[in-house]
């Protein structure tokens, strides 16, 4: 195929993965309520739309209760006011928001979804992925990522207000220091595969997951995404109590969707990326008879750990700002850092055959 067809099919394949995600955006909203719900014992969205299932003698039942909730978030949300406040930057209170959706929508482009596969006769290859085969996709995505905070803090710098202010300063450092810790969380999986392709990282865990070999990485990212999406216990930006909401307290209606957009989208992709670097990725049973399965496990995976994220913010109480501060520089980058030379050591040990690893794997049946 010639260059313009594959950056035609890159595109075609970019648009569906982003509207899958728009999409995919708003039911995560969904899914957050039902399970807190569930969680603190209370009642979710049960009311804006349901599937009636009548029952001979008994009430109907209503299936699928509050599954037209985002809907009607979405609609309301077009429709509330959304005014300017007198003496902002408008340029960059404007852009602020569309930074932060383009650089969510950004992050799934190197995020491998399935092994080589054909559909409608073109073959996506070395895997499905808007750009795949990118060498450099962690350095991508830790740019994409620190591209991220601009959004958030140009938000609050261009509303005029202190409180918005100090919740982009706030921003800034946090995002920042935890930047430092998801890198040294992947920099172990870079190294047990010897690349920075998220699909050959995949590829390298079809004898074990690197959650196995590298459960302290494991952790360290996914505090880090916690705090990178600003959810509990690190949601500090957003601190109604101290903030009055924070760097967005001065946007409305769609604006503020727009932020709001962005975290759940950023939720889907972290843990796409999670799933990528220390899940399998797309691996698992029959996916060389049917390649297409790919997809669902990327998406199984994506759901559990969507799940463990909604977990933590209903069961841990947030921190204080010098507590979370304090816990990434000088608990989560030492750990890393370490993690890090301990890995480096092993490999090598493995390599000059003074460790047999085979011995070792056996020993748990692996």
């Amino acid at each position: 195929m010639t260059a313009g067809q594959v950056a035609l099919v890159s595109l075609i394949v970019g648009i569906v993965i982003t509207l899958v995600a728009a999409t995919g955006f708003a039911y995560t909203t969904l899914y957050e309520r039902k399970l807190l719900a569930r969680m603190q014992h209370r009642i979710g969205p049960n009311r804006a739309g349901y599937i009636p299932f009548p029952r001979r003698g008994k009430k109907e039942k209503k299936l699928l209760g509050g599954i037209m909730q985002p809907a009607a978030d979405a609609v309301k949300l077009f429709f509330k006011e959304d005014p300017t406040p007198a003496r902002v930057d408008r340029f960059v209170y404007t852009l602020a928001p569309m930074l932060a959706v383009i650089t969510a929508i950004m992050s799934f482009a190197v995020i491998p979804w399935a092994p080589e596969m054909t559909i409608l006769g073109y073959t996506f290859s070395p895997y499905l992925a808007v750009a795949p085969g990118l060498n450099v996709a962690i350095v991508f995505i830790l740019a994409i990522t620190s591209i991220g905070v601009y959004g958030v803090f140009l938000a609050g710098w261009a509303s005029n207000s202190k409180y918005a202010v100090m919740g982009g300063i706030r921003a800034s450092a946090q995002m920042i220091s935890y930047e430092l810790a998801l890198g040294l969380a992947v920099i172990p999986a870079i190294m047990l595969a010897n690349s920075m392709d998220l699909g050959l990282i995949v590829e390298g865990q079809r004898a074990m997951w690197y959650v196995v070999l590298q459960p302290i990485a494991a952790f360290i990212f996914f505090l880090g995404a916690l705090a990178e999406l600003e959810r509990s216990p690190f949601d500090l930006l957003e601190a109604e109590q101290e903030l009055s909401s924070g760097f967005n307290v001065e946007y409305g209606g769609m604006r503020f969707g727009m932020f709001f957009m962005t975290q759940y989208m950023k939720m889907i992709a972290f843990s796409a990326i999670f799933a990528a670097l220390f899940l399998g990725g797309y691996l698992g049973p029959f996916l060389n008879e049917a390649p297409a399965l790919g997809i669902v496990y990327m998406a199984i995976k994506i759901i559990a750990v969507m799940f463990v994220m909604i977990w933590v913010r209903a069961t841990l109480p947030r921190f204080r700002y010098d507590q979370l501060m304090q816990f990434g520089w000088k608990r989560l980058i030492p750990i890393g850092l370490a993690n890090v030379i301990v890995t480096a050591f092993f490999i090598i040990m493995v390599e000059e055959q003074i460790i047999d690893l085979a011995g070792i794997t056996s020993i748990f049946g692996f």
